[in-house]
């Protein structure tokens, strides 16, 4: 126990001498690909500093931030003020990338792209549209021979940034989904079966004639899984795509508050994705650990501008120049 000790000792003193900078941060899996290689490559350039992430999802993201037990965080839905108000210090939300949230299916038969009115989603999900050949698909699809089967509705079953970005959306599209089950990372589901994480829900999807569920586009590209147009708010309907889900942030751009968080779900634009967002870093406002402080500044500025040629490779839409230019302003709050 003695020599073990006195090894850790001798480690941990010499990581003080080279000057090396540990960073911890956990939360959303949608951005974890991105991340990933973004923390590398920011390694390689800066070979003192290393950024561990842990993918755990939005909502536990959201969690350690409030406790102090990471140095960031990371959510694809904007902290609540109550959230906010629980952090010692304060905490900022900085946008990385854009992504978007798709509708998946396995409906026997069908093997082209569906076309879903709002009304058609709120309503499945509401568990009031049951049919396949219910009039709200049939009318968008002229000429796709959809069975009389039951929809079997899946949705996630964990905490989720990817939920927050579908049921806001919903919020949208149905005043009785806003009123009846609302917005957040974890809703009370209407009706349906509840999977861990993307892989459960595409997993339940794929094994189930009938089913439907939502999992981010990224997800969906990489496993080759088929989905739907969504109708916009222009009455357009849509595929999620790169430049798709950059339309969707136009508008915001100019109009971004203050304080980065945002809703772009169901924007204006007749080539805007509707079911778009922002994915968010949670960083605390106030910083003591000045070695700290000041890689995770210089991160920052780093994927403001270097990071960003990194996002279309891996299936993620960068940030609008306007907004680029109000985060680098930003970073000069945290101290």
């Amino acid at each position: 126990m003695l020599v073990g000790a006195l090894c850790l000792a001798v480690a941990l003193a010499a990581a003080a001498q080279s000057g090396a900078i540990l960073l911890n941060g956990a939360g959303a899996t949608f951005p974890n690909p991105i991340y990933s290689k973004w923390f590398d490559v920011y390694k390689q350039k800066h070979p003192n500093i290393q950024i561990n992430y842990q993918s755990l999802g939005s909502g536990a993201g959201i969690r350690q931030v409030i406790a102090g037990t990471v140095d960031f965080g990371a959510s694809d839905g904007p902290m609540k003020d109550e959230q906010v108000s629980q952090v010692k210090g304060g905490v900022l939300h900085f946008p990385t990338v854009l992504g978007s949230v798709v509708p998946i299916y396995n409906v026997p038969g069908v093997t082209g792209e569906l076309n879903f009115t709002q009304a058609a989603l709120a309503g499945i999900y509401l568990g009031k549209i049951t049919k396949w050949n219910d009039s709200e698909i049939a009318k968008p699809n002229p000429g796709v021979k959809l069975p009389a089967d039951d929809i079997i509705v899946v949705h996630r079953a964990d905490g989720s940034g990817t939920t927050y970005i579908f049921v806001d959306f919903l919020c949208k599209a149905s005043k009785d989904w806003q009123t009846q089950v609302g917005r957040d990372v974890s809703v009370k589901w209407p009706v349906g079966l509840g999977g861990k994480g993307n892989e459960g829900v595409s997993g339940l999807v794929k094994q189930t004639p009938g089913s439907i569920g939502y999992v981010e586009l990224i997800y969906a590209l990489q496993n080759n899984l088929s989905y739907g147009r969504v109708q916009n708010h222009d009455g357009q309907f849509v595929k999620a795509d790169l430049n798709t889900t950059t339309a969707a942030a136009a508008g915001t751009a100019k109009g971004m508050p203050e304080d980065f968080r945002v809703s772009i779900t169901d924007a204006p634009g007749k080539s805007s994705y509707p079911i778009s967002s922002f994915t968010w870093l949670l960083i605390p406002t106030t910083i003591t650990d000045a070695a700290k402080r000041d890689a995770i500044k210089d991160f920052l500025k780093w994927m403001l501008v270097d990071g960003q040629s990194f996002t279309k490779d891996l299936g993620y839409a960068p940030l609008p120049t306007e907004v680029v230019k109000q985060e680098q302003k930003a970073i000069a709050k945290i101290h």
